[in-house]
């Protein structure tokens, strides 16, 4: 007994299964009820069909990026002294972000100024011989006009002459080289305050990362830390084909974030890629954002808002009214006077907010938005009063 109920259950199961099985690949493979033709009115809700603006919106998912990011690295080795910034700082353009350990540029410059007293003291020494050997030579050749002095003594006053100002000339030479070696200690010196700068964008930049601490020993060009531009901040997107050829450069965007719900953003197209992604068929897209108050971050997830086609003067229906017929859109339009409809193909345009572009003939009036798979081109209808009543079921 209990075997034979335990085969009936599991019948019963199968059996239940089957038709839930049934239902769905009915539902899947979109076969609705078979319209009615017995003549009866069938309850249909309508919606008067509208002329007016519709937009394309479309929808993209991106993430934010810093239009500009660069580390700070110091240009000659040492010990670091001070840090004067850490993460998420501001900097200004220019400002000293660490300072090294300065006492041995300190004293290259106090050796190179001594170097250059020296030397300009024997500018001073071979500029005196100079015009010793100009007078010397001044007197030889007036003694030699009065036929006193030799030839020999002549040629040995003027060879010291020119010897004196040879003197004078590599005294001069050795005097820049000097200071051209005082300058260099100076600037080297001046490294040893290491500055954060660039040449446009932002007046304020953000510490995004610190890479080192106070006391480490860093050699030239290590970086220090990593400094970003927050204002304005870019936005990046991919956009498959079928919305591609519509967003040019400058075109708006609109913004939000999870990080700031409710908030909007406003954005500007500022590069769009003139190839594709291999891998995923997609081009990339560059929107500037503004940022004045630094409430966006490079990372950040974004969702962006934009209007990709405007039509003007559009036949608008509900979503819900454009339905499937022979593998063609169609809707159906009321004929007020003898309360049926009329099944009219249409070609669909912009969707938008659960209101659909269509155009065809003979779009004035109403059109059905629930009960079309009960409908046939010319089926009888009873339409809810404003109350939402139903009317009387026909007597017939």
């Amino acid at each position: 007994m209990k075997r034979i109920l335990a085969t009936f259950s599991v019948c019963f199961v199968l059996l239940i299964i089957a038709a839930v099985g049934w239902r769905l690949w009915s539902l899947m493979s979109g076969e609705t009820e078979a319209p009615d033709k017995s003549g009866r009115a069938v309850p249909v809700e309508v919606v008067q069909i509208e002329h007016g603006r519709i937009e394309l919106h479309r929808l993209f998912s991106g993430t934010l990026e810093s239009m500009a990011r660069f580390q700070v690295a110091p240009k000659v080795g040492g010990r670091i002294e001070h840090l004067a910034v850490d993460l998420a700082d501001e900097v200004e353009n220019g400002q000293v972000v660490a300072t090294l350990d300065s006492d041995e540029f300190e004293q290259a410059v106090s050796q190179a100024e001594a170097d250059l007293a020296v030397t300009e003291a024997n500018l001073t020494e071979a500029r005196n011989a100079r015009e010793i050997a100009d007078r010397a030579m001044q007197r030889q050749s007036t003694l030699r006009e009065r036929g006193v002095a030799s030839d020999a003594q002549y040629d040995a006053a003027k060879a010291e002459q020119l010897a004196a100002a040879a003197r004078v000339e590599v005294a001069n030479a050795q005097v820049t080289r000097a200071k051209s070696s005082l300058e260099s200690a100076r600037i080297r010196l001046g490294y040893t305050q290491v500055r954060a700068t660039w040449s446009d964008g932002d007046g304020k930049r953000v510490v995004a990362q610190r890479m080192v601490d106070e006391g480490d020993t860093v050699a030239a060009n290590t970086p220090m830390m990593s400094i970003v531009e927050l204002d304005p901040i870019q936005a990046v997107l991919f956009v498959a084909e079928r919305d591609y050829a519509r967003l040019k450069a400058g075109q708006s965007v609109l913004l939000t974030t999870d990080a700031f719900a409710g908030q909007t953003f406003q954005a500007k197209v500022a590069r769009v890629s003139p190839v594709f992604e291999s891998s995923s068929r997609q081009a990339r897209v560059e929107l500037t954002v503004p940022n004045p108050q630094h409430l966006l971050k490079p990372g950040m997830f974004v969702r962006a808002e934009a209007i990709l086609d405007t039509v003007e003067d559009a036949t608008i229906v509900p979503e819900e009214a454009v339905v499937m017929r022979a593998d063609r859109p169609v809707v159906f339009v009321i004929d007020e006077q003898s309360m049926t409809v009329k099944l009219l193909p249409v070609d669909v345009g912009i969707t938008h907010a659960g209101r659909t572009q269509v155009s065809g003939e003979g779009l004035i009036g109403r059109v059905v938005t629930l009960g079309q798979q009960l409908l046939d081109d010319g089926s009888k209808i009873d339409v809810p009063d404003q109350n939402g009543s139903q009317p009387e079921a026909d007597a017939g």
